[in-house]
């Protein structure tokens, strides 16, 4: 029973600093452990949630609605720009290629890069050639 304890007394001599912080680690994880899982329950309970938002046919019927009373005040024209600014470039029927006021490239309307062009930077060209002579280039990510 004697070599028993020199044998743990020994053992503790060689590796007392070790086994004090593994010890403190453990502590330490668990105690971050139980503030995480407090901080969690007084959480409320709705979670935030955030949308994307889109035109429903809800929205669109209201706009329409809208439009139609706003005619008659002279308002047509703002509703008008509106919707085509919300329905994107891909709507734009002489748009083949797209670029930016603020670029000099210029892109499919499928690109994503084009997609992210804010409609009142919007610039439509035809053909090719109507966007070099105004300048563009076209973009290697989108054109090849």
């Amino acid at each position: 029973m004697s070599t028993m304890k020199e044998e743990m007394l020994e053992f503790w001599k060689n590796n007392e600093t070790k086994v004090v912080m593994l010890v403190g680690l453990v502590l330490v994880a668990l105690i971050a452990f139980q503030g995480g899982y407090l901080k969690g329950k007084a959480a409320p309970e709705n979670p935030l949630v955030i949308e994307k938002n889109t035109i429903s046919a809800e929205t669109q019927n209201t706009e329409n609605n809208s439009t139609s009373i706003g005619n008659q005040a002279g308002l047509i024209d703002k509703k008008e720009t509106s919707l085509s600014q919300k329905q994107g470039i891909g709507e734009n029927k002489n748009c083949a290629y797209v670029g930016s006021k603020n670029s000099n490239k210029y892109h499919l309307p499928t690109c994503r890069y084009a997609k992210s062009i804010k409609p009142e930077n919007l610039v439509c060209f035809i053909s090719i050639e109507e966007a070099g002579k105004r300048g563009y280039q076209p973009d290697t990510n989108c054109i090849k």
